[in-house]
């Protein structure tokens, strides 16, 4: 099953990929929206994983409004099941991470990961 993690930003979005028989994630580099139907189409993308802006309160946000309206338009063009995962701390946690990629790439690969050790697939 072919598994790609989205970080949504206003300005980029950041994706990782994995093969869950696998389970190693990837950087996938970063597109703009109106790339992304194609882009998963085309790659046979099974599952996509979209990190979720949760407050440190637990409660939904502005952002997190910005994301689920997002994955509603990203849903009515491609077949692939959506699923959401809490992206609390990843921004950070891609700071201090090492290698060559991009902030939001690595934010989608924390997203992954995270999503992979909580035995989702």
């Amino acid at each position: 099953m072919n598994i790609l993690a989205i970080d949504f930003g206003t300005k980029h979005i950041g994706l990782a990929w994995c093969d869950a028989a696998m389970g190693v994630v990837l950087p996938f580099g970063q597109v703009k929206k109106e790339e992304l139907a194609g882009l998963i189409k085309k790659e046979k993308i099974d599952k996509v994983v979209i990190g979720l802006p949760i407050g440190l309160d637990g409660n939904e946000n502005a952002n997190t409004g910005r994301v689920r309206e997002f994955a509603a338009e990203l849903k009515k063009e491609i077949a692939a099941s959506i699923e959401f995962f809490d992206e609390r701390f990843s921004s950070q946690a891609a700071d201090r991470m090492g290698g060559g990629v991009s902030r939001d790439e690595k934010s989608a690969m924390i997203i992954l990961e995270d999503y992979l050790k909580h035995g989702k697939k």
